[in-house]
């Protein structure tokens, strides 16, 4: 299990690398101002779809990170 202060840095890194410094640093304020539930917001994003389109969708992406 990794610390509380290791997953904020692999957080923001990702963060950063995907949405750049700015959007990175807007997404964490905009978490900051109001009160957010991710779990329930990363649940609703999937609710139109099925178990096997969330899996081929993960495949994808895991394929695509790894080079295949």
């Amino acid at each position: 299990m990794i610390t509380d202060t290791e997953i904020r840095a692999k957080d923001l890194r990702v963060l950063t690398q995907y949405l750049g410094n700015i959007e990175a640093e807007r997404f964490v304020a905009l978490i900051q101002r109001q009160p957010f539930d991710y779990t329930a917001w990363r649940q609703a994003l999937d609710e139109d779809l099925s178990l096997d389109e969330i899996s081929r969708q993960a495949m994808t992406l895991r394929s695509q990170r790894n080079g295949v």
